[in-house]
C-alpha cells in the first residue's frame, strides 16, 4: 500500500512525497518532483535508499530530499 502525505510547492515544483510500507512493517521513501503543465508537465521521481519505522519519518525525509533537489538545481 502507497501513502501519500501534503504536497509542497517550491517556486514552480510541486514536491510530492510517497510512502510504502514493506513486507517487513518498516517503510520505504520516494518523492515526486513536478514542474510545468499540460503536455509540458515534467515530473521525477526518486526513490531513496533508507528504509524508516513509520509513515510520518518516510515522509518528512522525502520532503526533504525533494526541496534539497529543488535548492541544488536552482544553486546550478
Amino acid at each position: 500500500m502507497t501513502l501519500t502525505a501534503p504536497n509542497t510547492i517550491v517556486g514552480k515544483y510541486l514536491i510530492s512525497p510517497l510512502t510504502r510500507m514493506l513486507d517487513d512493517g518498516r517503510y520505504a521513501a520516494s518523492v515526486s518532483i513536478r514542474s510545468g503543465s499540460g503536455r509540458g508537465t515534467h515530473d521525477r521521481v526518486m526513490r531513496l535508499v533508507p528504509v524508516f519505522a513509520d509513515h510520518a519519518t518516510a515522509a518528512h525525509y522525502a520532503t526533504r530530499e525533494g526541496m534539497r533537489w529543488v535548492q541544488h538545481r536552482h544553486a546550478t
